[in-house]
């Protein structure tokens, strides 16, 4: 795809000059509790990735580890804008099936110890002229 007005390729996802919205994508990295890593691992492919994900509405792009242990699980996700972003982790958060899970999976204390969070946006191909 190029955007008419530069005559250079444009990213499907990319915001056009037109104003069209671009998607949200979203990195998150887990630090596990220290013995926690194989368990936070387990609990986030077999159950949130493959149940609450979908359930509300959550794209995972790809979740990654490091090729040395080292306690952390590396995802990303994306969305349609900022507010299904929003709204998506906010009935993640409320869902009485995921609490429910995730206390069953907590019983000997809790799975992760640290997460960062970052949001992105693709940058404007208008950026790149500047």
């Amino acid at each position: 795809m190029f955007d008419n007005d530069l005559g250079e390729p444009l990213a499907l996802d990319q915001p056009s000059r037109r104003g069209e919205r671009a998607l949200i994508y979203e990195i998150r990295v887990y630090e596990a509790a220290e013995g926690k890593a194989d368990a936070m691992r387990r609990r986030f492919l077999e159950v949130v990735a493959t149940k609450f994900f979908p359930r509300h509405g959550i794209e995972l792009i790809g979740s990654f580890t490091f090729q040395t242990e080292d306690g952390r699980l590396t995802y990303m996700t994306r969305f349609a804008d900022e507010d299904a972003r929003k709204k998506a982790w906010a009935a993640f958060g409320a869902d009485a099936e995921w609490a429910a899970a995730k206390a069953a999976s907590e019983t000997d204390g809790p799975l992760l110890k640290n997460q960062v969070v970052s949001v992105l946006s693709p940058m404007s191909a208008s950026l790149l002229l500047n």
